[in-house]
């Protein structure tokens, strides 16, 4: 069984950066499109940054253009969110995503003003 397993959270002051990894564990037979989803409580989760299977092209939400990268290693089955200058609005659960519907457990994040 495939599994998604997050760590790099935790707490940051404002503009401080945290990098995020997701390992994929289990039997993969082919790279698939993977990213980062948030969600505070309340609210919807939205997509935070997605990135193709062979790392070639990655998309961004608006408002973490400039700010967050996406990045993936498929040798070693995991992607990264390297998250700079954050901001007290970043708080949130941050959840991995592997096309085309498995997720993680999700990892903290929050950033202090």
């Amino acid at each position: 069984q495939v599994q998604l397993v997050e760590s790099g959270g935790g707490l940051v002051q404002t503009g401080g950066s945290l990098r995020l990894s997701c390992a994929t564990s289990g039997r993969i037979f082919n790279n698939n499109a993977m990213g980062w989803y948030r969600q505070v409580p309340g609210k919807q989760r939205e997509l935070v940054a997605a990135i193709s299977s062979d790392g070639n092209s990655a998309n961004y939400a608006d408002s973490m253009k400039g700010r967050f990268t996406i990045s993936r290693d498929n040798a070693k089955n995991t992607i990264y969110l390297q998250m700079n200058d954050l901001k007290p609005e970043d708080t949130a659960v941050y959840f991995c995503w592997r096309f085309p519907n498995l997720w993680g457990q999700g990892t903290q994040v929050t950033v202090s003003s």
